[in-house]
């Protein structure tokens, strides 16, 4: 049927309007719409038609449709109509038919996806017009593809028996498209077509039908889909053989002791891989039943043999008594307790700081009073739940030793001296087995209610024991540990990832009637908008509960956190194992990395190797690399930047530019390597590194310059500008001269702390009190910048107590104490001496 030229927009008005009437109904087919009266063969018939794709991180994709006959055709995407300016089209003729034929291409960005809120999908369909009718396309749909860092569920490590069935679970990450899922037996793909001994279930779990030995590998779930690739924790699977007796041999001719014995062997199997050895003798002896042998056995040597026997049993029981008695007297020798503080105070030297005030010499200058009941704490370091029995078990002995003339002094033992004594003594305790094993990362010393303070140096990590938070009349051995992310199974879920060091404090279930301030470096950017905060604690069964939110702490609360740039402090009542742990809530969250360049100290071969780390922003991360630096030897050779990483699934790239190829040549077959991004959100990696080898063209060449790039993409990034004589340049070496941080590791006692202890309790005294004209311990908090934590500080017997105590852990060893000083004496009181100390009170 001919259609006159001018009626064309008519009849495509009537057109769309029928179209439009019809296209609220879901339409997941093709579907025709003939004009009243005209040949239907003559309808859009679609040659090709969108489908279904998914958007790969921020690449768009093309959708295209092509239909003939064809007068118009346009995408139409969740409802409205794709601008004409955004369409492709190429106008052709159909070969054979000579019908006009049309082709059309949008593209369709990350953005426009996400868009659409709610469950409705982002779909696209095309629409096609002839002078019959119109025809719709199938819908294709576009879907983000993603695939989350963390397993829903990981193997974990068995050991079972010879021909016992294994079964490994795995449920891999959520993704769009789902994860596919591969086994790997010792980096092996396991192929259940080749081996008909395993096969792997629908929900992904690995079964083995039978263990053998040589089933015994490391196993690994992968899972990857069209974004990423991920690998699952490797759990390792032992496969054991218990042994077995081999049958016994035949008994042996009668003896001169008139007995005869045989033998078995533990062969039959012989256990492997851990089994368990046979139970029993594998000797047997009888007498022989001569009766010749019966009557020849009894006679002097017998008799002799027994006299010895009671002798030695005798002398045993005597030496016991003695000790006994020697132990009782001690006892009642070391019950009394020690009540005269003037005693006390002699076994001490002054606390010597200088007064803030010339008017106030005694300022800030004074000794302690110290008494003590002495309970030694030497309970399990982790409660038992399984017995009547207390938690507890408290056996009395002194602190104090007495001295000439009647004074006393603190035992207090150097950590180096008796680190390994501390370690043995903790290894018999259950809870201590997972600690770390060497002293380089541990603290420890013995506290009673002075309070104190142990640090792990060069760490940032340190654990304040304030005055009375131990229980006076008892005394504990405290410890404070590092432990690496490989040593210590922390489960993270959905986007969370470690921001601080993994640290213990104990022994664990402990009486404390204050709570004790655990400080450590943290590498995040923390606000509200993109970061939500949470306090992990590791209960004695070995399971991560969220004790803290931040930002949502009850005031009552066991736990409180003051978080500031780059450090985290930690009250607690009770300790434990701690990690500070981070989920983003939008890609503007970000992880602090410290970017190091190492390099040989001596280069004796034309190789010249240049690492570049990638650590997290903290002062344990930066000592574990230079101790490792050191033992490589290697030296720093440029300044340490900071790069921040966001959480935008995008891979950190390195590369090196501008290597004088008159001089050098570059090993680096890319144009860049890269650390990809879970490894690096995840936190528990250490080490992370990229090496650029470069060869010199010869040996005299010492002189090198170079640029090193590195950033993450559409994200953050970092140039280093190397400039410098490999043979001889060492200034950078002194940046990484790891700082002092107070002397030793444990501090017990006065010395622990920065504020005089009757200074401290003056001040206590005075500033408890609410005070109309505000010149308490609120006013104090807001001149230290502490307001924020109001609530907190009043829910505590003594909320001036926990301001000082926070003002310690913050500010040791380098604090201002005159700074302190005036704040507190600028709060109005109206006795202006109440600070000073007389040599009285002294």
């Amino acid at each position: 049927m001919a259609v006159r030229p001018g009626l064309w927009p008519a009849l495509l008005g009537i057109v769309l309007a029928a179209w439009l009437r019809g296209s609220g109904a879901q339409q997941n087919a093709t579907v025709a719409n003939p004009v009243p009266g005209a040949n239907p063969e003559l309808l859009p018939n679609f040659l090709v038609e969108p489908e279904d794709v998914y958007i790969v991180k921020n690449k768009p994709v093309l959708l295209v449709c092509k239909a003939v006959p064809a007068t118009q055709i346009f995408f139409k995407c969740n409802g409205e109509w794709v601008r004409q300016v955004d369409h492709v089209i190429e106008r052709s003729t159909e070969g054979s038919s000579g019908l006009p034929a049309m082709e059309v291409r949008i593209n369709v960005s990350r953005q426009q996806v996400e868009k659409v809120f709610g469950l409705e999908e982002y779909w696209c369909q095309c629409v096609a017009w002839s002078s019959s009718g119109t025809t719709k396309s199938q819908k294709a749909y576009i879907r983000i593809a993603y695939l989350r860092k963390n397993f829903e569920q990981e193997p974990l490590a068995k050991e079972v028996s010879l021909e016992q069935g294994i079964v490994l679970p795995c449920r891999p990450p959520e993704g769009i498209p789902p994860a596919e899922v591969e086994w790997l037996r010792n980096e092996d793909p396991v192929d259940p077509t080749l081996d008909p001994n395993v096969y792997i279930t629908r929900e992904h779990s690995l079964v083995v039908r039978q263990a053998r030995l040589a089933d015994t590998a490391n196993y690994t779930c992968v899972a990857k889909n069209i974004v990423a690739r991920r690998r699952s924790t490797s759990a390792a699977v032992i496969v054991y053989v218990d042994g077995s007796w081999s049958p016994w041999s035949k008994w042996s001719a009668c003896g001169l002791d008139c007995t005869h014995w045989r033998s078995r062997e533990c062969s039959d199997p012989a256990p492997r891989n851990g089994g368990e050895e046979c139970r029993g003798a594998d000797l047997d002896t009888r007498n022989c039943t001569s009766d010749l042998c019966v009557h020849t056995a009894s006679g002097p040597e017998d008799v002799a043999l027994y006299v010895g026997l009671v002798a030695v049993a005798v002398c045993l029981l005597l030496l016991l008594l003695v000790l006994i008695l020697v132990y009782c007297r001690k006892k009642e020798g070391l019950d009394s307790d020690v009540a005269d503080s003037s005693i006390l105070t002699s076994g001490f030297q002054p606390v010597s700081i200088k007064p803030s005030k010339a008017d106030n010499p005694h300022l800030l200058t004074i000794q302690p009073d110290l008494s003590t009941t002495t309970t030694t704490y030497q309970g399990s370091l982790c409660p038992r739940q399984d017995g009547p029995s207390p938690k507890f078990q408290l056996t009395n002995g002194h602190l104090l030793s007495p001295l000439s003339g009647g004074r006393h002094t603190l035992h207090h033992s150097s950590p180096t001296s008796e680190a390994e004594d501390f370690v043995s003594r903790l290894s018999t305790q259950t809870y201590f087995r997972s600690l770390p094993r060497g002293v380089s990362n541990m603290a420890y010393g013995t506290f009673n209610f002075l309070g104190g303070r142990l640090m792990i140096p060069h760490t940032g990590i340190s654990l304040l024991i304030p005055p009375d938070a131990i229980p006076r009349g008892k005394i504990y051995e405290v410890y404070l540990t590092l432990h690496k992310p490989e040593d210590v199974r922390l489960p993270l879920a959905g986007c969370q990832t470690l921001l601080s060091p993994i640290v213990s404090c104990g022994p664990p279930g402990v009486l404390l009637t204050r709570p004790v301030i655990l400080a450590m470096d943290h590498c995040g950017e923390p606000s509200p908008e993109s970061w939500s905060l949470r306090l992990k604690k590791q209960s004695c069964e070995g399971s991560w509960e969220d004790v803290l939110h931040l930002g949502e702490e009850a005031p009552s609360h066991l736990y409180y956190c003051q978080l500031e740039a780059g450090t985290c402090y930690v009250f607690t009542e009770q300790l434990g194992r701690f990690a500070l742990v981070g989920e983003a809530l939008s890609v503007a969250a970000a992880k602090r990395l410290k970017l190091l360049l190492f390099a040989p100290v001596a280069c004796t071969s034309l190789e010249y190797n240049i690492r570049v780390y990638c650590l997290q922003d903290t002062r344990d991360a930066l000592k574990e690399v230079a101790q490792l630096e050191k033992q490589l030897g290697g030296q720093l050779i440029q300044e340490p930047r900071v790069l921040h990483l966001k959480d935008s699934y995008h891979n950190l790239r390195l590369s090196i530019h501008d290597v004088p190829s008159s001089l050098w040549k570059s090993k680096l077959l890319v144009s860049y390597q890269e650390i990809p991004f879970y490894h690096i959100w995840n936190g528990t990696q250490q080490y992370l590194h990229c090496t650029f080898t470069l060869e010199r063209v010869s040996p005299s060449t010492s002189d090198l310059a170079c640029k090193v790039w590195v950033w993450q993409v559409e994200g953050d990034g970092q140039s280093f500008n190397i400039n410098f004589n490999i043979t001889k340049d060492t200034r950078f070496m002194e940046l990484l001269a790891l700082e002092s941080e107070g002397g030793v590791p444990a501090l017990v006692g006065p010395s622990a702390f920065k504020i005089p202890f009757l200074i401290r309790q003056k001040i206590i005294t005075s500033l408890d009190p609410p005070c109309s004209r505000g010149a308490d311990w609120r006013t104090l908090a807001q001149k230290l910048h502490l307001d924020s934590h109001l609530s907190f500080f009043a829910s505590k017997p003594s909320p001036t107590a926990m301001i000082l105590n926070l003002w310690e852990a913050r500010h040791f060893p380098n604090g201002n104490l005159s700074q302190l000083a005036a704040a507190v004496a600028g709060l109005g009181q109206p006795d202006g001496g109440l600070f000073t100390v007389s040599e009285a009170e002294c």
